[in-house]
């Protein structure tokens, strides 16, 4: 789903406080294992903003947009109760992190709000299907970011960004974790049992980080990429392949 998540006097403060902290030249960790440009919020003072954000708003939010089906149950959901989270900024620009290539989270439920800048052109959301699902290297829905507007989905639904032509895109990323839900049967239950796939997936869905067809279907962004990835796939697993699936 998507929403108005905050004012844009907020998304300007909050853009603010980042621009002064990369103002003072300290240096940052990385944000994530594929983001290189972007700041964590606890490492700069705003770990209490988040954890009352969490509480206040993304939980009730995420419990009304995942609310227990069939498919969890009993066992319960991701929203059931969120206990700790992971908040950073991330940065596109065509010299810097330009796309992001197609992923799961190391979430249970995301919400990523864009903050700026305007003008931008580009860089896209790309969804696809859910992780272990037959149609997860399928296009889901493309979204076109708004200043303010956030965007909330499970961390297990495949996504990235195409590029961006021009100017800079700057988000607020929120990774929301649940421990109950990480330690029901339901949450594991794709890693253990992939759907055999259909059919050959869709150009956009496919991921030269994970994927072991990927080469078939594009060419890698750059020749530093494709040496550091080409062979290393591992989506879809022995026996979930599609009909006549080749490697790369």
């Amino acid at each position: 789903g998507h929403l108005i998540f905050f004012s844009p006097q907020t998304s300007k403060l909050i853009l603010d406080e980042v621009d002064h902290f990369y103002g003072t030249g300290l240096p940052s960790q990385r944000v994530n294992s594929m983001n290189r440009y972007g700041v964590i919020l606890s490492d700069i003072g705003l770990e209490p903003f988040i954890t009352t954000l969490q509480r206040l708003v993304c939980k009730p939010i995420a419990q009304a947009l995942f609310r227990p089906n069939a498919t969890t149950g009993d066992q319960g959901h991701p929203a059931a109760d969120f206990d700790s989270h992971h908040a950073f900024i991330v940065k596109y620009r065509k010299d810097q992190d330009s796309h992001l290539d197609i992923h799961t989270d190391d979430s249970d439920v995301t919400f990523n709000i864009s903050l700026g800048r305007a003008g931008y052109v580009g860089s896209n959301l790309i969804f696809c299907g859910m992780i272990g699902s037959k149609d997860h290297r399928q296009h889901f829905v493309s979204y076109e970011h708004v200043i303010g507007r956030c965007v909330v989905h499970l961390g297990s639904r495949r996504h990235g960004t195409d590029n961006i032509i021009s100017g800079e895109r700057v988000n607020l990323i929120i990774w929301n974790h649940s421990l109950c839900w990480r330690e029901s049967p339901a949450a594991s239950h794709h890693q253990r049992n992939y759907e055999q796939e259909e059919q050959p997936p869709d150009p956009r869905c496919v991921s030269y980080t994970h994927d072991r067809d990927f080469g078939v279907f594009k060419e890698y962004p750059s020749v530093e990429r494709e040496a550091e990835f080409l062979g290393r796939g591992w989506c879809p697993p022995p026996g979930a392949e599609y009909p006549g699936f080749k490697v790369e």
